[in-house]
C-alpha cells in the first residue's frame, strides 16, 4: 500500500527550463546558442546539481567562456533564475490533497545549493514532510544511491512509496530500487489517474 509520495521538483513542481531562462534573459540568435552550449550543457552546469562545484566559481568558469556582454545572463542563470519561479499548475492543489488524505510528502531533486533559498516559496512546499537536494549529499538521479539515502533517511520502504518524475532515466531508476514509478508529462489529471492506478486515493 502506497504511504508516501516522491517528488521531483523541476518540471513536475515547478517550470525549470532553459527556453524560459533564455527568453527571460532576452538572448537571441548566436548569443542564445553559445549560452546554451557555454552554460546549460556545461559540465560545470552538472557539477553544480552535484554540489562538486560552487555557484560563484561556476559563474567565473562560464564566463571566462563568454564575451563580456554576456556576463550578466549568466549572472542570471545561476543567481536569479527563481525570480519569478513558474509554479506547474494544478500541483500544489494536488499536494494538499494527498497531505489531507494522510500521505506524506517528499521531495527528491537534482539541483543547486541555492534550492534552501527558494523551497518555501513553491507553492505546495508546505505539506511536504522532508527534502534531500542532490548537492548537499554529491549524489543525483539516477544514482542508486540516492533513492537509498531518501529511504534510509525518512524510515521508508520502497514498495510504499510513489516516485514522480519528468525525467524517464530518473523514473526508471527508481523503479529499479524498488519504488513505484511515474513519468510526468506537465499533465496534471493524468497524473492523478496515474496515481489511482498505483492505489493512491486522488
Amino acid at each position: 500500500m502506497i504511504k508516501n509520495v516522491i517528488f521531483d521538483m523541476g518540471n513536475v513542481l515547478i517550470y525549470f527550463h532553459k527556453d524560459i531562462f533564455l527568453d527571460q534573459a532576452g538572448v537571441t540568435g548566436e548569443d542564445r546558442k553559445l549560452l546554451e552550449r557555454v552554460v546549460f550543457e556545461s559540465l560545470e552546469w552538472a557539477r553544480l546539481d552535484r554540489g562538486s562545484l560552487k555557484e560563484a566559481e561556476a559563474e567565473k568558469l562560464m564566463c571566462a567562456r563568454l564575451p563580456e556582454r554576456l556576463h550578466g545572463a549568466v549572472h542570471y542563470f545561476i543567481w536569479a533564475w527563481d525570480k519569478p519561479l513558474r509554479p506547474v499548475r494544478g500541483m500544489a492543489t494536488l499536494a494538499r490533497e494527498l497531505k489531507e488524505k494522510g500521505y506524506r510528502l517528499y521531495l527528491l531533486s537534482n539541483a543547486a545549493s541555492r534550492q534552501h533559498e527558494y523551497w518555501h516559496d513553491i507553492p505546495g512546499s508546505e505539506y511536504f514532510e522532508g527534502s534531500l537536494i542532490s548537492a548537499d549529499h554529491m549524489l543525483t538521479k539516477p544514482d542508486k544511491a540516492f533513492y537509498q539515502l531518501l529511504l534510509d533517511t525518512f524510515s521508508l520502504k520502497a514498495d510504499e512509496c510513489v516516485f514522480i518524475d519528468d525525467s524517464i532515466v530518473n523514473v526508471e531508476g527508481a523503479y529499479r530500487c524498488g519504488l513505484h514509478a511515474i513519468a510526468f508529462h506537465d499533465d496534471v489529471e493524468e497524473l492523478r489517474q496515474k496515481l489511482r492506478e498505483e492505489g493512491v486515493q486522488v
